[in-house]
Protein backbone atom coordinates (compact mmCIF):
# COMPACT_ATOMS: atom_id res chain seq x y z
CA UNK A 1 0.00 0.00 0.00
CA UNK A 2 2.80 2.42 0.84
CA UNK A 3 4.07 2.40 -2.78
CA UNK A 4 0.72 3.78 -3.98
CA UNK A 5 0.72 6.72 -1.57
CA UNK A 6 2.67 9.15 -3.80
CA UNK A 7 0.13 8.60 -6.62
CA UNK A 8 -2.77 8.90 -4.21
CA UNK A 9 -1.25 12.04 -2.71
CA UNK A 10 -0.88 13.58 -6.18
CA UNK A 11 -4.54 12.80 -6.82
CA UNK A 12 -5.52 14.53 -3.56
CA UNK A 13 -3.45 17.57 -4.58
CA UNK A 14 -5.06 17.64 -8.03
CA UNK A 15 -8.52 17.33 -6.47
CA UNK A 16 -7.72 20.16 -4.05
CA UNK A 17 -6.67 22.36 -6.97
CA UNK A 18 -9.87 21.55 -8.86
CA UNK A 19 -12.11 22.09 -5.81
CA UNK A 20 -10.41 25.41 -5.06
CA UNK A 21 -11.00 26.65 -8.60
CA UNK A 22 -14.63 25.50 -8.54
CA UNK A 23 -15.12 27.15 -5.15
CA UNK A 24 -13.69 30.40 -6.49
CA UNK A 25 -15.90 30.30 -9.60
CA UNK A 26 -18.96 29.67 -7.47
CA UNK A 27 -18.33 32.50 -5.04
CA UNK A 28 -17.83 34.86 -7.99
CA UNK A 29 -21.26 33.70 -9.21
CA UNK A 30 -22.58 34.32 -5.69
CA UNK A 31 -23.46 30.64 -5.28
CA UNK A 32 -22.48 30.47 -1.60
CA UNK A 33 -23.86 26.96 -1.05
CA UNK A 34 -21.74 25.44 -3.85
CA UNK A 35 -18.73 27.55 -2.82
CA UNK A 36 -18.94 26.14 0.70
CA UNK A 37 -19.16 22.54 -0.57
CA UNK A 38 -16.18 22.95 -2.89
CA UNK A 39 -14.03 24.70 -0.30
CA UNK A 40 -14.80 22.06 2.35
CA UNK A 41 -13.96 19.42 -0.25
CA UNK A 42 -10.64 21.18 -0.96
CA UNK A 43 -9.84 21.29 2.74
CA UNK A 44 -10.75 17.61 3.17
CA UNK A 45 -8.72 16.59 0.12
CA UNK A 46 -5.71 18.59 1.32
CA UNK A 47 -6.05 16.99 4.76
CA UNK A 48 -6.00 13.53 3.18
CA UNK A 49 -2.93 14.58 1.19
CA UNK A 50 -1.14 15.72 4.35
CA UNK A 51 -1.96 12.49 6.19
CA UNK A 52 -0.77 10.41 3.22
CA UNK A 53 2.36 12.52 2.77
CA UNK A 54 3.37 12.22 6.42
CA UNK A 55 2.62 8.48 6.44
CA UNK A 56 4.64 7.89 3.29
CA UNK A 57 7.69 9.84 4.38
CA UNK A 58 7.60 8.39 7.89
CA UNK A 59 7.59 4.89 6.39
CA UNK A 60 9.57 5.25 3.15
CA UNK A 61 11.93 8.10 4.02
CA UNK A 62 13.26 10.57 1.47
CA UNK A 63 12.84 10.17 -2.28
CA UNK A 64 15.86 11.55 -4.14
CA UNK A 65 15.38 13.50 -7.37
CA UNK A 66 17.19 11.74 -10.22
CA UNK A 67 17.45 14.66 -12.65
CA UNK A 68 20.69 16.57 -13.17
CA UNK A 69 21.86 19.97 -14.32
CA UNK A 70 19.21 22.47 -15.36
CA UNK A 71 16.34 20.16 -14.37
CA UNK A 72 17.74 19.70 -10.89
CA UNK A 73 17.76 23.48 -10.42
CA UNK A 74 14.18 23.69 -11.73
CA UNK A 75 13.05 20.89 -9.42
CA UNK A 76 14.77 22.34 -6.35
CA UNK A 77 13.33 25.80 -7.07
CA UNK A 78 9.81 24.40 -7.34
CA UNK A 79 10.29 22.19 -4.27
CA UNK A 80 11.69 25.00 -2.15
CA UNK A 81 8.93 27.47 -3.03
CA UNK A 82 6.29 24.75 -2.63
CA UNK A 83 7.57 23.77 0.83
CA UNK A 84 7.99 27.31 2.16
CA UNK A 85 4.55 28.42 0.95
CA UNK A 86 2.92 25.20 2.22
CA UNK A 87 4.14 26.02 5.73
CA UNK A 88 2.13 29.25 5.60
CA UNK A 89 -0.87 27.89 3.68
CA UNK A 90 -1.85 25.35 6.32
CA UNK A 91 -2.54 27.85 9.12
CA UNK A 92 -3.97 30.34 6.60
CA UNK A 93 -6.41 27.71 5.27
CA UNK A 94 -7.47 26.77 8.81
CA UNK A 95 -8.00 30.43 9.71
CA UNK A 96 -9.88 31.14 6.47
CA UNK A 97 -12.13 28.13 7.06
CA UNK A 98 -12.67 29.05 10.70
CA UNK A 99 -13.76 32.60 9.78
CA UNK A 100 -16.25 31.17 7.29
CA UNK A 101 -17.65 28.55 9.67
CA UNK A 102 -17.92 31.13 12.45
CA UNK A 103 -19.72 33.43 9.97
CA UNK A 104 -17.13 36.16 10.35
CA UNK A 105 -17.72 37.35 6.83
CA UNK A 106 -15.98 40.65 7.48
CA UNK A 107 -12.69 38.73 7.97
CA UNK A 108 -13.13 35.67 5.77
CA UNK A 109 -12.73 37.31 2.32
CA UNK A 110 -9.83 39.47 3.53
CA UNK A 111 -7.67 36.44 4.29
CA UNK A 112 -9.18 34.24 1.56
CA UNK A 113 -7.86 36.58 -1.16
CA UNK A 114 -4.34 35.65 -0.03
CA UNK A 115 -4.98 32.05 0.96
CA UNK A 116 -6.54 31.01 -2.36
CA UNK A 117 -3.66 31.79 -4.76
CA UNK A 118 -1.08 30.37 -2.35
CA UNK A 119 -3.12 27.21 -1.79
CA UNK A 120 -3.64 26.82 -5.55
CA UNK A 121 0.11 27.18 -6.06
CA UNK A 122 0.92 24.57 -3.42
CA UNK A 123 -1.63 22.11 -4.82
CA UNK A 124 -0.43 22.53 -8.41
CA UNK A 125 3.27 22.39 -7.60
CA UNK A 126 2.64 19.29 -5.50
CA UNK A 127 1.39 17.53 -8.63
CA UNK A 128 4.33 18.85 -10.67
CA UNK A 129 6.79 17.61 -8.03
CA UNK A 130 5.13 14.18 -8.08
CA UNK A 131 5.50 13.88 -11.87
CA UNK A 132 9.09 15.08 -11.78
CA UNK A 133 10.01 12.63 -9.00
CA UNK A 134 8.10 9.52 -9.98
CA UNK A 135 7.58 9.70 -13.75
CA UNK A 136 9.71 12.14 -15.71
CA UNK A 137 13.09 11.67 -14.04
CA UNK A 138 12.78 8.18 -12.57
Amino acid sequence: MIKFLPSLNALFNALSFMFLLLGFVNIKRRNVKAHKKFMLSAFFSSSLFLAGYLTYHYTAGITRFQGIGFWRVVYLTILTSHTLIAVFVLPMAILTLAFALLKKFDKHPKIARYTLPLWLYVSLTGVIIYFMLYHIFK
